[in-house]
């Protein structure tokens, strides 16, 4: 009922909606939550060795922890309350923990924005050591990440339970 194609799906992810799912949890989530947890300490490395820089991305380790708490609360709704209805067809009231989702998708915009501004949109200055340069890729691997699952969420998986939209 809720698993036909969606032409915005894509090629890699699954059609059906339980293994939509799974691919989203282990695609997703478990790469976001490796990830948050070496690029904070990284981050936090990369501020104390380089704190007399005027280029350091300080308060870049602050910003990548507010990041992995907001997800980390925005992962636990949809692995233990969305998902699971979402696997038993949806049904009345299923638009509601759908709205959270989304809302919690435009809130992580404001600490991708600070990122962005702390790090000169991720570009390390030209004497970043190597410590700088990974963690500005790992975090730019992140930031993509994070936005092709959001999209995946919000325009294939939600919209087959959503019916005002």
């Amino acid at each position: 009922m809720h698993d036909d194609a969606t032409a915005t799906a894509t090629p890699e992810a699954p059609q059906e909606t339980g293994a939509l799912i799974d691919h989203i949890l282990t695609h997703y989530h478990e790469m976001h939550r490796a990830d948050l947890a070496s690029l904070v300490p990284l981050a936090e490395r990369v501020e104390q060795v380089h704190a007399d820089d005027p280029d350091a991305p300080t308060g870049l380790a602050r910003a990548l922890a507010t990041l992995a708490r907001e997800m980390e609360d925005h992962m636990a709704k949809e692995e233990l309350i969305l998902f699971p209805a979402m696997r038993a067809g949806g049904g009345a009231g299923i638009e509601h923990p759908i709205a959270v989702m989304r809302a919690d998708h435009d809130d992580h915009a404001a600490t991708i924005a600070r990122i962005r501004k702390l790090t000169g949109d991720l570009t390390p200055p030209e004497h970043a050591c190597g410590s700088w340069r990974s963690l500005y890729g790992g975090t730019a691997t992140l930031l993509d990440e994070l936005a092709a699952h959001i999209a995946l969420e919000n325009d294939v998986l939600f919209p087959r339970f959503e019916t005002a939209r």
